[in-house]
């Protein structure tokens, strides 16, 4: 849990007390302005809006996780699907489906432990139209809670009181959106979330407060098919891989920016394949955004593997869906099996973006299973 200390904001500014130019961000889509400073945003959800209060958190223990999907014993999901009206239309044969008629703050024990079930086979699960959306952050907090264990936001906005919200708040940031253009060929940034922690989520959640009529859509990929897709040969060299995940180029960024740290950076070691506990399936446990190293290589032979395996993903449009927001939509999807990316397309011919507000929280779940026992960090 978060502890009072105060904290005082990093200043940027450069050698001999001369105001330095302030990085581009590493990720669009963070917002790293006070709410105080945005107070003439019309947003319909206001206290979303993202803050920044001063607290800190210590490095996440390990904890025992007990997966609530493991619980199921008739796969065919009787609880969450039978007699609940539940519509089903897949997004891609083998990744994502978007379900209707199913509010997910009704939902039983029995029905959360399907739903979870769910999320593993198809990673990813579209929800319109929830009540959920309006029922407030505490309300949306305990719903993820059933799933695992909350993680709370080292930099990034949160909802006041709630730090285990981040949120995604854009409206305008002309200047920002065109710096970063200038340097930049694309605003996609594949990741899997906070995969640095020692135990990194399970299941996540998104919700839709805010958004254009048309673009910013969500894009997924399958790691398990990626995975598959690879040579024998290669699949078994990735097996035996160990890779470090850091926070620290976030945390760097942040400090550098001026804004509020919440907590010290992450390293932790996890293979580079992990075996989703649910399915079986071995997946690729892999981002550009946090993996620093692959042990054993060095520097030219750790880019070389990581920009093979990212470019492998992203080209992989026959593994991937792309989720289409709609009003008060809730996604959840299982951040072991799949990686993702948003579209920052919803731009005007001055680079100033359209309204999108979406909030996300997270289950951390298991610490990543090897695909050899003696895996050892």
């Amino acid at each position: 849990m978060p502890s009072s200390a105060p904290l005082i904001r990093s200043k940027a500014t450069g050698p001999n007390g001369h105001k330095a130019e302030i990085p581009i961000s590493y990720d669009i889509n963070i917002p790293y302005v006070d709410v105080e400073k945005q107070s003439k945003i019309k947003t319909p959800y206001p206290e979303y809006l993202p803050t920044w209060d001063p607290m800190w958190f210590e490095p996440l223990p390990e904890f025992e996780y007990h997966d609530p999907a493991l619980r199921v014993k008739d796969k065919s999901k009787p609880n969450l699907l039978n007699g609940t009206g539940a519509k089903i239309h897949d997004i891609q044969p083998a990744i994502g489906s978007v379900i209707e008629g199913i509010q997910l703050n009704k939902l039983n024990n029995a029905q959360k432990d399907e739903l979870a079930l769910m999320i593993s086979e198809r990673k990813v699960l579209a929800f319109p139209d929830q009540d959920l959306i309006d029922a407030g952050p505490a309300e949306q907090e305990a719903f993820m809670r059933y799933f695992g264990k909350p993680n709370y936001q080292p930099v990034s906005g949160t909802v006041r009181n709630h730090p285990a919200f981040h949120v995604i708040h854009r409206d305008g940031n002309r200047e920002e959106i065109a710096r970063f253009l200038e340097a930049r060929t694309t605003t996609t940034l594949w990741h899997q979330d906070v995969s640095y922690e020692i135990q990194p989520p399970g299941y996540v959640m998104l919700g839709l407060l805010q958004g254009p009529e048309v673009g910013g859509d969500t894009v997924f990929a399958a790691t398990d098919m990626a995975y598959k897709r690879l040579s024998p040969t290669l699949r078994s060299f990735l097996d035996t891989l160990k890779t470090v995940h850091s926070s620290s180029k976030m945390i760097n960024h942040t400090r550098l920016t001026g804004g509020l740290v919440r907590k010290e950076a992450v390293d932790t070691v996890h293979p580079l394949v992990r075996i989703h506990p649910v399915t079986g399936e071995k997946c690729l446990f892999v981002n550009a955004e946090f993996i620093t190293k692959v042990q054993g290589m060095k520097e030219p032979e750790t880019k070389w593997m990581l920009d093979f395996l990212m470019n492998h993903i992203v080209t992989g449009h026959d593994f991937q869906a792309r989720v289409r927001w709609q009003p008060r939509t809730i996604v959840m999807f299982d951040n072991r099996a799949t990686t993702h990316s948003a579209i920052v397309d919803y731009l005007d011919e001055d680079y100033g973006a359209k309204a999108r507000h979406i909030f996300r929280l997270i289950a951390l779940g298991e610490k990543p299973v090897p695909v050899y026992d003696e895996f050892d960090e």
